[in-house]
């Protein structure tokens, strides 16, 4: 009974998703139970959740193998304000927080004529990111209920977990990464208009300009001696409610 119950809200939930989306009939957007919040307004607000996979790009200065980069997925959440210009281009920014983590994991080519152990191969790189977009958002003619669009912009991050300033390096099982960053960003989603809300998944990569290693001290270093460019490159997928 439970089962069925489940199947049928199921189906009733689709049914009217389906009914508002596609008709021929547009809904008649309002995010904020009549105050009218909706796209002809200068201003709109609103608020996003969504997962990330960072990686990060490497150039070497000698032929060694490659660090290989073992990704987790990461959580990212914030706030939306976007800014009218037309009907087709809007001015958007997106601070959020954003969780993520990477392990490096070294090739012991690195480690030749030297002693080392098992976890001198491994370095954890934890990121908490206070990221700060400023994008251009260019949408299609709205069809029905839902509009296509593209965005791409530039953005600035604040890793509150770089440790940049710590005294201790790589000897010390300490991976260092800049404290701040510069990213471009490119990305497409879609605008589903609901009676209440417009509901917003985009897909987006990000590519950093500058290099965020922090190299060791030692300048023969194992871990950071052979990485002449760290960069980061990463994929979100958003959900935003407006």
């Amino acid at each position: 009974m439970k089962q069925l119950f489940i199947l049928i809200t199921f189906f009733f939930a689709l049914h009217q998703a389906h009914a508002q989306l596609f008709t021929k009939k547009k809904v008649q957007y309002d995010a904020n139970q009549g105050k009218r919040s909706t796209d002809n307004d200068l201003l709109r607000w609103g608020y996003f959740l969504g997962i990330n996979n960072y990686d990060f790009n490497f150039d070497y200065n000698n032929n060694l193998r490659d660090v290989y980069v073992k990704r987790s997925p990461g959580f990212s959440v914030g706030l939306i304000g976007n800014l009218r210009v037309n009907d087709y281009i809007d001015l958007r920014l997106e601070p959020g927080l954003i969780i993520t983590t990477r392990e490096l994991n070294y090739s012991a080519n690195y480690f030749q004529g030297m002693s080392f152990s098992d976890s001198d191969l491994i370095r954890e790189v934890k990121s908490t990111y206070i990221h700060i977009p400023l994008l251009l958002k260019f949408s299609t003619k709205r069809i029905n209920n839902f509009k296509p669009f593209i965005v791409g912009g530039f953005s600035t991050a604040l890793n509150l977990s770089s440790n940049e300033t710590n005294p201790n390096d790589n000897r010390n099982g300490q991976f260092r990464t800049t404290k701040n960053n510069l990213f471009y960003e490119l990305g497409f989603g879609i605008d589903f208009y609901f009676y209440n809300f417009k509901f917003s998944p985009s897909i987006r990569g990000v590519f950093s300009l500058n290099d965020e290693l922090i190299r060791d001290e030692d300048p023969n270093s194992p871990w950071t001696s052979n990485i002449a460019n760290m960069k980061t490159r990463g994929v979100f997928i958003n959900f935003t409610f407006q």
